[in-house]
């Protein structure tokens, strides 16, 4: 997808990366990630795999399952979600399952991404759903967060 994306599209990602920081705060990956729908927060989420001892608790997992218990439904129909990280293959398929219309992303990650690197998920033929996205978006201070993070750690 196209690099282009809208104010509001900025202020959610500025919103995801406040998550992301959050995430750093407690010792894990700094990922942050906000379901919207319409003009709504549903649900937010950051990385929390360490602390919770959750292999599944990547931000965007997070969200999906605090956005699902508050709706009362698995599908969050006409919602976009905002990761700071194009999302991985776990991470992918909740999102086709869950019925995300649209997706969209701050930093790439050319090893292990799921969205357009890796694998191409959003396209696969053998989902039944297909979810539109938007990389690239505030690309740099995305991925600065997770570059000076991973520096302090070695």
């Amino acid at each position: 997808m196209d690099a282009d994306f809208s104010e509001q599209d900025a202020a959610w990602m500025r919103h995801a990366i406040r998550l992301a920081q959050r995430a750093e705060q407690q010792g894990e990956v700094p990922v942050g990630a906000v379901l919207v729908q319409g003009e709504r927060c549903l649900a937010e989420g950051w990385n929390q795999p360490i602390q919770t001892h959750d292999p599944s608790a990547h931000a965007e997992i997070v969200a999906l399952r605090r956005a699902g218990a508050m709706v009362g439904n698995y599908r969050l129909i006409d919602s976009t979600l905002y990761v700071t990280l194009e999302p991985c293959v776990m991470c992918m398929g909740a999102l086709a399952h869950a019925r995300v219309k649209r997706l969209v992303f701050g930093a790439f990650d050319p090893k292990r991404g799921a969205v357009c690197h890796a694998l191409q998920l959003s396209d696969a033929p053998f989902l039944n759903h297909r979810i539109t996205w938007t990389g690239g978006v505030l690309e740099s201070a995305c991925a600065t967060l997770l570059t000076d993070f991973f520096k302090s750690r070695r």
